[in-house]
């Protein structure tokens, strides 16, 4: 069991159990869950948190390309407030940010 990565108490008290030789029908009947649970949560233990959905710099989530298109095009923020149910001032800041990360 790795020490130095962080993990949740519910994967740290499986992970120790199963150290120690319990099996997974054992586990899942402690803990109230199944034997697949048990096996996912092992598994998933593993695997470092945090850098699986990380976007490259500089890529635009989907909205803020959606804004800066129809920007572009002219449309003001309160036209876009209708069309996107946000305030103007929100499609302002997520335009503001767009334009800061292509600039960068």
């Amino acid at each position: 069991m790795d020490q130095d990565r962080p993990m949740r108490p519910i994967e740290r008290r499986m992970r120790r159990l199963a150290d120690a030789g319990a099996s997974d029908v054992e586990i899942a009947w402690r803990f109230r869950r199944t034997p697949r649970y048990v096996r996912q949560v092992i598994s998933l233990s593993d695997r470092q948190r945090g850098t699986v959905h990380a976007q490259p710099p500089g890529t635009l989530r989907p909205i803020e390309r959606r804004v800066l298109r129809w920007r572009d095009g002219g449309a003001g923020f309160d036209e876009l407030a209708a069309r996107f149910r946000r305030r103007p001032e929100f499609l302002a800041q997520v335009e503001q940010l767009a334009r800061y990360k292509l600039d960068r």
